[in-house]
This record gives C-alpha cells, sequence and structure tokens, in this order.
C-alpha cells in the first residue's frame, strides 16, 4: 500500500475548513496520529481495492487473487470479518453497475482535481461509477462509531466536482449518486442531487470558503467538527466557548419546591426534566473538550513540557501471561487436565458467513438471524434518527442493564 498523498484543501477535512477555515493552517503545527483503528481502516480500503479491480477491471485467476489476498492478510491489522464488510461494499458497486442495464465505466482509486474550486484541491475517491447521464460517487467508511451520512456530504461532493472535471468531455452527466458503504453499522446511504447544485455549491460555498482556508484567514468555529481536529485540544478558540459556556452556565435554586414533568412527587433538590435538558444544552461539548484538553496536556508532558500543577504517572495495568504455550505446558506438566485450559465457544455471525459463504448462509440461516433494536441513547433533538419507541424503552433500558 502506498503512502496517500494529501492535499491542503483535502476533501476528508472539508467538514471542517467549510465551516473553520483557519482550522486548515492551524492544524499544520500538529503531527498526524495513527491509531489501530486508523490501520484497519486503511487495510479493509486495500482488500476493497483488490476486490473491486479484480472484479470490474483487472481480471485475476484464482491464485493470483488468493496470493494477493494472502499478502493483505499477513498483515497485523486483519481480522476475518474484514472479508464480509468488505464483500458488502463489493456487492453493492455490483448492484450500482447492473442498475441501468447497460455496460458502466468504472474506476478504483480514482485521483480526482477539485482545484477549480480549491487551491491545489485533489483527492482519491474509492470507486467512480459512470452510466450515460448518471455519474455514482464511492466512500468505504469501515469505522463504527459514529454513522455517517451521504446527505450534502461535502467530501463526496468535492470528489464530484473533480470527477465532473474530469469526465465533463466524455459523459454528459446530470445527476450526481454519492453513496457511503458503512458495513460494521448495516449503513448505506445514496444521496441524488443534480449537476447545476453541485456546481453552484462548488462556486458560492466551496470557493469563498477554501479562498480563506488557503491563506489561513476567517474565523474560527468550534462546533461537532472539531473532535476531528489535531488543535482540538489546544484550540484557544475552543476553550473560550466552553469556558464562556461554564460562565454563562445558570445557577439553580435548589431549595424550592419544583414540580417534574415525569414524577407526581419529587424532593427538593431533585432536578426537573427541564433543567435536565437545559443544562445538557448549555454543556454539550465541555465534556469532550477537557478529555481532549488533558489528552494534549499528556502529550506536552511527555515531550517533557511543564504544565503547571499536573504531571504524568503509570495507568492502571492488567497482568499478561508472556508466553501462553509454555505456561500452559507447565501446568499440565503438574496435572492440570489440558481440556480445562480452554473454552468451546460457536463461532461468531461473521465467521459462520465466511464458513459457509454469502449465499449459503443465507439459505440455510436467514431463518434465525435477526437484528435486534439498539438500546435508547441519549442525543440532541435535531439528531435525524427516528424517535426511539417509548413503548419498549423501559424494557429494553432494564435488559441492558441500565447502563
Amino acid at each position: 500500500m502506498a503512502a496517500e498523498e494529501h492535499a491542503i484543501l483535502s476533501a476528508s477535512g472539508a467538514h471542517k475548513w467549510l465551516v473553520c477555515p483557519p482550522s486548515v493552517r492551524l492544524e499544520q503545527q500538529f503531527e498526524n496520529k495513527t491509531s489501530e483503528y486508523m490501520a484497519e481502516g486503511t487495510l479493509a480500503h486495500a482488500i476493497c481495492e483488490l476486490k473491486a479491480r479484480n472484479y470490474f477491471l483487472e481480471p485475476m485467476t484464482k491464485r493470483k487473487f488468493n496470493s494477493e489476498m494472502k499478502k493483505l492478510k499477513a498483515d497485523e491489522n486483519y481480522k476475518d470479518e474484514m472479508e464480509g464488510y468488505t464483500e458488502v461494499y463489493l456487492d453493492y458497486l455490483k448492484e450500482v453497475a447492473m442498475r441501468s442495464g447497460v455496460m458502466p465505466t468504472v474506476a478504483i482509486e480514482m485521483k480526482v482535481d477539485y482545484s477549480k474550486y480549491a487551491k491545489d484541491g485533489f483527492g482519491t475517491a474509492d470507486c467512480l461509477i459512470l452510466v450515460q447521464k448518471d455519474l455514482y460517487v464511492f466512500d468505504f467508511k469501515y469505522g463504527k462509531g459514529v454513522p455517517v451520512s451521504s446527505e450534502e456530504n461535502p467530501q463526496l461532493k468535492l470528489y464530484a466536482l473533480g470527477a465532473l472535471e474530469k469526465y465533463r468531455m466524455i459523459y454528459p452527466i446530470e445527476t450526481i449518486h454519492l453513496c457511503i458503504v458503512q458495513p460494521r453499522l448495516d449503513n448505506i446511504s445514496e444521496y441524488v442531487l443534480s449537476r447545476e447544485s453541485l456546481e453552484k455549491w462548488g462556486n458560492e460555498v466551496v470557493m469563498p470558503a477554501a479562498e480563506k482556508a488557503y491563506l489561513g484567514l476567517g474565523e474560527y468555529m468550534p462546533g461537532e467538527h472539531c473532535r476531528f481536529c489535531k488543535a482540538k485540544g489546544a484550540c484557544s478558540a475552543r476553550a473560550d466557548k466552553n469556558l464562556k459556556a461554564i460562565e454563562d452556565f445558570k445557577p439553580l435554586d435548589y431549595n424550592k419546591n419544583q414540580k417534574n414533568t415525569s414524577l407526581d412527587k419529587v424532593a427538593k433538590g431533585v432536578l426537573t426534566t427541564n433543567e435536565i435538558g437545559t443544562i445538557l444544552s448549555q454543556i454539550t461539548d465541555v465534556e469532550s473538550w477537557v478529555k481532549d484538553l488533558k489528552s494534549y496536556a499528556l502529550d506536552c508532558i511527555l515531550k517533557g513540557e511543564k504544565v503547571d500543577g499536573w504531571k504524568a504517572v503509570a495507568g492502571r495495568s492488567n497482568r499478561v501471561i508472556t508466553d501462553i504455550d509454555k505456561a500452559f505446558k507447565v501446568l499440565v506438566d503438574n496435572g492440570t487436565e489440558e481440556a480445562l485450559l480452554y473454552e468451546r465457544k460457536p463461532l461468531t455471525l461473521t465467521e459462520l458467513e465466511k464458513l459457509l459463504g454469502k449465499k449459503e448462509f443465507e439459505k440455510l440461516l436467514s431463518d434465525f438471524i435477526e437484528k435486534p433494536k439498539g438500546a435508547p441513547t441519549l442525543a440532541p433533538e435535531d439528531d435525524k434518527r427516528e424517535n426511539y419507541k417509548l413503548s419498549s424503552a423501559k424494557e429494553d433500558f432494564a435488559k441492558s442493564g441500565g447502563a
């Protein structure tokens, strides 16, 4: 896997610099951090690319394909479940390619240039499919922390602008389809817009914001996008916002009798549900900001910098067996039955699907598979997900242990 290039005004960072233009130059002061999750995502993307190229562009012999897959599976971040999740992505590409009944043009890992709208702007689209007057732009998301929507997705819209410039003279593109495939959250999202509306967005939204961002100008605008910013723990604008939220916090009168909206009687000193909602709204970002601030402070200390009043200490640690095979041999040699040292566990759903194959799995086990509703979780009122059905909320909350 070759090292990936990144534009200053990257498509993946557009959700930040379109809203907070000076964040682009601010982030350049901070090093790129990698994680196990990022490494897993990179590997899963490589598997997706191999499968898509094999199916659409460069059909391989079974032996050659297995050889290439073996190389990817040798990566320390490989997990068996990647096989099934990447198949979901490939199946969706196949489905879209067959929709019109005509032979489509397919581009895999295509570099697109949207510098017409954002200086030096370019990016790599996971997959582009062109069918007559339709352009499909795909992005594979391996993360499972936050569902990603294709609706007005700025990353995909920038890829689409670049694709329009690339294929403008060849295809009379009129309709754009933005497609997100996030299999670990069972999330496949498609959003449709016209070429005219996309280009209007590029001219009226992207160009002015990109000009400011490239020069490091404009106002800092802390918000939801901060959690993806490399400067999130050190940004003074975010600190000002949260400190002001704390300063402006309205104290409650704990001594008055209050009427709770959900209880008939409540003792003095207990928050009403209205007060709870108000408090949560006032301190929405404070908790995550404090966590990011502590993380940044720890980084500074570990680099040898002094943070007044704080120091780094050893955190909690768990015992580990350094060589489990040798340890178990000692136990067996000293009279412990080997069978007692192992647990018998059934294969997971993903492992079963890989063992049987997707079609055979669905044929034999579809009657035994269900996807239960997730436990209720708190979200702001403007969250796009549907309201939880109150009739089952108490029961599901109790099943989850009330946590």
